[in-house]
């Protein structure tokens, strides 16, 4: 007999509540935790400036309306210390902790076929079984490791935004380098620009960043607290898990818009603020000139706000489609380029040759600095799950998923029974508030497995067939859009040897509902249960 029903990887946002859903139902659940506390990405990622980019209100739980009244948030985008205080919050009050077990790393698993349960070895040598296993470990949560020639020559201190020291770092009037420009370093670079001596940014790619707008919402909170869930139900049906105006679950085609409305559209994104810029136009990846407008309108607002027109045109984006890579939200990252102490090197005119005792090499000119300051991204979506042996029969999911992730709903993969993942490839996930989708799928998990108890089953599985349909209609949806003209961490093109597929899915949280309440009204149809 197996010592868990239920095996969950990760203490972040979806570990925390799976397991408050295993409870719930009455299922044995345990939790293994790589970390010393819970949190996930909001755990590791404690650097300078490090914020949220999908509103507060709805970047939260909604599954206990006491949480929901009783949590408020102080800020639009929540900063880092503010979201882990929140999780921290969650883990005291439902009292998750002592079904945790922290600095702890799960390195292996093997189905055993006779008993219908996986054995899982963690990193201290310690076996365990479970009649499931959930992976929520993270879409973001395994960092890139880029070579850099020289790199341990270097004199100073070299800081990585992903694990960011706990008592912080002292960078005033020091000569800082920042390599990379996502979001992680944009937020670092912002937060930091005001008080280091001299700051030198290494950009390979410029981001679209669109503006925060950030400010307190006490008001705004109060008012959505009176009508909470009404309006979680209108997000849970839009095609990014959040609301972008006025409440609606679909902004406008850019073919019913004049020249005069689709800019005005645009304006009143931009001053509106976030990532919902890219929703002015429910077609924006889908048709090429109404993505040309919106880039174009990007370009012309960072023209504006950066003085010398060399450095802003080194920032401005013209490689690859508005929105085909992550866009970032801003909290003053274009000004930085007009301070004295700001230095931009374009990585495409002076490529990053080596690392010094002193400093970087790009180009023919060193760069002399004090700190390093690493913000290279992260082997997005797969590379935790990649990250672990994991084996069914003579297979591991490794090798199964070489060229590209294979899953049914981006829930489990054939030929891997009982093993689920919470937002995993091919799933909404990235493309969506991450909340919606994980408080979808942990429903979605804790709903089957009820399903499957209350019928004396004890083994689920995609069927082939399902799930090669399912990664056929992934890709094929992707190829209808703009994404793959994009070398991003959405195509895995930001990991080397990583075979370049489209992750996730792109039809939209509303009709991934959809597609996942069928299937289980169905008898879970596509999935073998035994």
């Amino acid at each position: 007999m197996a010592d868990h029903d239920v095996l969950i990887i990760g203490a972040g946002f979806a570990g925390l509540y799976q397991l408050y859903k295993m409870r719930e139902l009455g299922f044995t659940a345990r939790v293994v935790e790589a970390g010393p506390e819970v949190g996930g990405t909001w755990y590791w990622n404690r650097y300078p400036g490090a914020r949220c980019d999908i509103e507060s209100i709805e970047y939260s739980y909604s599954f206990d309306p006491e949480l929901q009244r009783e949590w408020n948030w102080t800020e639009r985008y929540a900063a880092q210390p503010e979201i882990l205080t929140y999780i921290r919050h969650v883990a005291d009050r439902y009292d998750l902790r002592r079904d945790i077990d922290f600095d702890t790393r799960v390195v292996a698993m093997e189905f055993d076929e006779s008993a219908d349960e996986w054995a899982v070895t963690t990193d201290d040598g310690t076996r365990t079984s479970a009649r499931f296993v959930i992976a929520a470990t993270g879409c973001l949560s395994v960092p890139t490791a880029p070579h850099f020639e020289g790199l341990e020559n270097f004199a100073g201190e070299v800081l990585r935004t992903w694990e960011w020291p706990l008592e912080g770092a002292d960078l005033a009037g020091k000569r800082v380098a920042v390599v990379g420009t996502g979001s992680s370093g944009l937020q670092t670079i912002t937060a930091i620009a005001p008080t280091v001596g001299h700051l030198t940014v290494f950009q390979r790619t410029p981001p679209y960043a669109v503006p925060a707008q950030n400010r307190p919402i006490a008001d705004e909170l109060a008012a959505v607290k009176e009508r909470y869930p009404e309006f979680r139900e209108v997000s849970r049906l839009t095609r990014g898990g959040a609301q972008c105006g006025e409440g609606l679950a679909y902004p406008p085609f850019f073919p019913d818009l004049d020249t005069d409305a689709a800019n005005a559209e645009l304006g009143r994104r931009w001053e509106g603020g976030g990532l919902c810029y890219q929703q002015a136009f429910y077609d924006l990846l889908l048709d090429p000139e109404a993505n040309d407008l919106a880039a174009e309108y990007v370009r012309a607002r960072i023209r504006d706000k950066v003085t010398d027109p060399t450095v802003a045109e080194k920032l401005t984006p013209r490689s690859y489609p508005i929105g085909a890579k992550r866009m970032c939200v801003d909290t003053g990252y274009y000004e930085v380029y007009n301070q004295d102490n700001v230095t931009l090197v374009d990585l495409t005119e002076e490529p990053l040759r080596r690392i010094t005792e002193r400093g970087i090499v790009a180009g023919d000119t060193e760069h002399e600095v004090d700190v390093i300051v690493l913000a290279t991204g992260f082997d997005a979506m797969t590379g935790a799950l990649d990250a672990i042996d994991i084996r069914s029969g003579e297979r591991t999911l490794r090798d199964k998923w070489a060229d590209g992730p294979r899953t049914y709903l981006g829930l489990m993969s054939a030929g891997f029974p009982n093993l689920f993942t919470v937002t995993g490839p091919q799933s909404p996930s990235v493309l969506s508030n991450m909340l919606t989708s994980i408080e979808y799928h942990v429903e979605w998990i804790s709903n089957a497995l009820e399903h499957l108890r209350s019928q004396g089953l004890t083994r689920m599985e995609p069927d082939p067939e399902a799930e090669d349909d399912w990664v056929n209609a992934t890709n094929d949806t992707a190829d209808l859009t703009l994404f793959p003209e994009a070398a991003s961490w959405y195509m895995g093109a930001n990991v080397p040897g990583k075979r370049r597929v489209f992750l996730p899915f792109v039809g939209g949280v509303g009709i991934y509902k959809q597609i996942g309440d069928g299937v289980a009204i169905a008898n879970y149809h596509g999935f073998e249960c035994a």
